[in-house]
């Protein structure tokens, strides 16, 4: 008889971080803390202001709320709101005991998250359902779990994964309160079996575990072989929908070259058209899921930043947004989700900027710190940027964090 699927992962988990793979942690949690610091003065951000003192658990709220979080292509899930809060949870975890502690997050819930199906992303927000897994394997590293332990924390967490993507059709936080769950729900999975709870390993794989529940072909679990998976995983640049992104981009690209003018044809693949076919945004949130309106952004000269979502820019935008029109390119679908694609006006990009094939450097990173940071009312952007990539000291980021968000 096989070994259980989470057996399987949780050997993977116990193999050592290297510093390279710290570096790279590094840059995500840079990334992460951007997306909190733009974010600290929304509705989101307020509500997770008002949720604990730790600065950990408010940022629950913020940091998936500009739409800027990180992403990874084939799992289709956000790795960084979930893991980041649950990696700097433990007050007396050291900066490389938190850093090993998010790579192992980032493996666990890619892993199962590229397993899952078309059929479970037409209804369930893999960002939940696998973050409770990836949760418990974070906070299960930081605690110092035996595989078997965390096999068994990354078990009780998918007994009860969920998350309905119905809340796409309101303008409501309930995108931010899966993320918040998933943090609580996996980080006290792996509490839980470290006082004495056991957990179905086989529960991904079992006859009525979630494969079968959530799922109708089901993959294998991502493997990076020797890497470790948080070196797939890519950065979003623009404040939309990354299935605007690819569209986006190749705007861009015809815009430097002079070439970006009305009428505005864009192909791209199926899920982007299922998520962003939005001619008409009614709110900041519909805005944000439009590739009509991501492409009469770039067309008026912006650069796809938050401040260019908002409703008077929505306004302006309009007779722009009526020349965008969009089509599938079963092409580009048959390549997805392996590369994010998109065609405007005959210009064709294959892969997105801020994916590995085309990857932002550090300095871009530091840069949306910077721009996130001033939308945010944030004043210590330089400090985050230096602790965060260079920095030892993990509480002087709880502190940040909490100050941030009072």
């Amino acid at each position: 008889m096989s070994e259980a699927l989470l057996s399987q992962l949780a050997q993977r988990l116990s193999r050592p971080v290297s510093a390279e793979d710290r570096q790279r942690a590094r840059l995500h949690l840079l990334d992460w803390l951007a997306c909190v610091a733009g974010a600290r003065d929304t509705e989101a951000g307020h509500l997770g202001g008002e949720i604990s003192r730790a600065g950990w658990e408010r940022a629950t709220y913020a940091g998936n709320a500009l739409e800027m979080d990180d992403v990874h292509r084939t799992a289709l899930l956000h790795p960084g709101p979930v893991i980041w809060p649950v990696a700097m949870s433990m007050g007396s975890a050291a900066m490389e005991q938190r850093l090993d502690g998010a790579v192992r997050g980032y493996e666990a819930m890619i892993a199962v998250g590229a397993a899952l199906d078309a059929h479970h992303y037409a209804h369930w927000h893999p960002t939940a359902t696998a973050g409770v897994i990836g949760a418990a394997a974070a906070f299960g590293s930081l605690i110092g779990f035996a595989p078997v332990e965390h096999a068994q924390a990354m078990a009780n967490s998918a007994s009860v994964a969920g998350g309905l993507w119905h809340m796409r059709h309101d303008d409501v936080l309930t995108k931010q309160w899966h993320i918040y769950h998933a943090v609580r729900t996996g980080r006290d999975a792996a509490l839980h079996v470290h006082y004495g709870a056991t957990g179905p390993k086989g529960i991904l794989e079992g006859p009525q575990g979630l494969f079968a529940a959530m799922t109708r072909e089901p993959g294998q679990l991502a493997d990076a072989g020797e890497g470790w998976l948080i070196h797939q995983v890519s950065f979003k640049p623009f404040a939309a929908c990354r299935h605007a992104h690819p569209a986006i981009d190749a705007a861009m690209e015809l815009r430097k070259a002079g070439k970006l003018e009305a009428p505005f044809q864009v192909e791209t693949f199926a899920d982007a058209l299922a998520f962003c076919d939005r001619p008409d945004p009614q709110t900041e949130l519909e805005a944000k899921f439009s590739i009509q309106h991501a492409v009469a952004v770039v067309a008026a000269g912006r650069d796809a930043e938050p401040q260019d979502f908002t409703m008077d820019v929505v306004g302006e935008l309009a007779d722009l947004r009526a020349q965008v029109s969009v089509a599938e390119d079963p092409a580009i679908t048959a390549r997805y989700p392996a590369h994010f694609g998109a065609r405007v006006n005959g210009l064709e990009l294959v892969d997105t900027l801020g994916d590995p094939e085309r990857p932002v450097s550090q300095d871009r990173i530091a840069e949306k710190m910077q721009t996130l940071a001033k939308l945010g009312g944030v004043k210590d952007a330089d400090r985050a940027i230096s602790l965060a990539l260079e920095g030892h000291d993990a509480a002087a980021i709880d502190s940040m964090l909490e100050d941030w968000l009072a």
